[in-house]
């Protein structure tokens, strides 16, 4: 669990301290986007419920036969630049709940305001065979599956990557960048050769004296690496650790177009830190783990904060309320890998001697747009991110309208939008 302990949230900077300025290595700022076609055209539209017309948020597309993609932002909205060759073809919709949707990419391309529907499959799935009745030896089958599914060579993930902060209803900082993600393969089960780097990023900074808060908290693009938990055999499933766990069968449930068992998990026994609940999604047919929604036990706060907190004032009471991470995989020709995580982080803070606290919520989250499956060489150890380095103090390029004009980003939502140009006026 050592790693675990290490990374378990996303956000890099929470609470905002103006005064922390680290310089940034120049191999870190190199403007060397993996996807920069000539001919470029830019697909977007909403995507909503086909039935309740609703906004559908997290929603994955990507492009059938290659390995460029992005998800739907909070509003539902996304936007995918392409290259011009690739118009004649389909772009898929992929939703938990929901079947897959083909729109064709000239029809996107063309209507500036499309919206694609979704339909939801039906959740009346009961009589699944389950597979030896015993939701503990799925789990185990689908780890012990992981040389079947999963990647086995070394691989570069480029990574679209957002943080933001908020105090109440309020936008007080937002921080975004594209970083290289590299891998070996996932039968290591190791995490110790895997690397992170920042591409380019920038950040906007509320600079009101009772929005900032000198605290921080682990994270930042590592999260990568130390949130797969396929990969990572140190995050919560190891041989030893997974008998600290109770399983139970759920519904199955519909997700990319295939059946899927859902286990839920929680701990039976008490540590001296922190244990995770939630959901995993297991394939059916190749018992390939594709998706798992984590909470982690906030109930004692001396537990959580030994491992959540890098930094606070004196005298400052640091709450943590909430701490949950969404972890996705998607298949690329036979084999599957890391493809979103996003994680959400809810806190109180108040003064000793002080009545009232303030409530804040952080939110991280990355999305795989591109995938290298041959690199040439490993990121070398003098750009890589290490455990002490914090992605708000490296984000620190100018914030303009063009500067994510060749990158696939997540686009921001409206309430986003309207937070960054108050920022900016400030």
């Amino acid at each position: 669990m050592k790693h675990l302990i290490i990374i378990l949230i996303t956000l890099s900077f929470v609470g905002i301290s103006a005064a922390a300025q680290t310089s940034l290595p120049s191999s870190a700022v190199e403007d060397n986007s993996s996807f920069r076609p000539e001919n470029m055209v830019v697909l977007q539209a909403t995507v909503r419920d086909a039935q309740t017309r609703k906004r559908l948020a997290n929603v994955n597309v990507y492009l059938p036969g290659s390995d460029i993609g992005t998800v739907t932002n909070g509003d539902g909205f996304f936007s995918l630049k392409i290259a011009s060759e690739h118009l004649s073809e389909k772009l898929v919709f992929s939703c938990l709940g929901y079947a897959n949707t083909k729109v064709a990419c000239q029809i996107l391309c063309k209507e500036a305001e499309a919206t694609v529907f979704l339909n939801p499959t039906s959740r009346v799935l009961r009589e699944v065979t389950i597979l030896g009745g015993d939701a503990r030896h799925l789990v185990d089958a689908a780890l012990q599956r992981i040389e079947v599914n999963y990647t086995l060579h070394a691989h570069l993930l480029n990574m679209f990557y957002r943080e933001t902060i908020m105090k109440g209803s309020r936008f007080v900082a937002i921080s975004e960048g594209v970083v290289d993600v590299y891998k070996t393969g996932y039968q290591e089960q190791s995490v110790w050769k895997d690397r992170a780097r920042l591409i380019r990023g920038r950040r906007l900074l509320n600079q009101k004296a009772q929005d900032t808060l000198a605290v921080k908290i682990k994270g930042g693009p590592l999260q990568a690496i130390y949130m797969d938990i396929i990969k990572n055999g140190d995050a919560i499933f190891d041989s030893e650790s997974i008998n600290y766990y109770d399983f139970k069968h759920e519904h199955a449930d519909m997700l990319n177009d295939r059946l899927h068992y859902v286990v839920s998990f929680k701990p039976h026994v008490v540590l001296d830190y922190p244990l995770y609940s939630g959901l995993l999604y297991i394939d059916t047919e190749t018992l390939c783990l594709t998706r798992a929604e984590l909470s982690l036990d906030v109930s004692d706060k001396e537990k959580v904060n030994r491992i959540v907190l890098k930094k606070k004032p004196l005298g400052l009471r640091f709450r943590c309320r909430e701490s949950s991470v969404v972890v996705t995989y998607r298949r690329h020709g036979d084999r599957t890998c890391l493809d979103y995580m996003r994680n959400v982080i809810r806190f109180h803070c108040d003064w000793k001697r002080r009545l009232f606290s303030s409530a804040y919520s952080a939110v991280a989250e990355m999305v795989v747009v591109d995938v290298d499956h041959t690199p040439s060489s490993t990121i070398p150890s003098s750009q890589a991110y290490n455990d002490n380095q914090l992605f708000y103090d490296d984000a620190k390029e100018h914030w303009d309208e063009h500067y994510w004009r060749d990158y696939n980003i997540i686009e921001p939502t409206e309430s986003l939008e309207k937070a960054v140009l108050r920022l900016k006026k400030k």
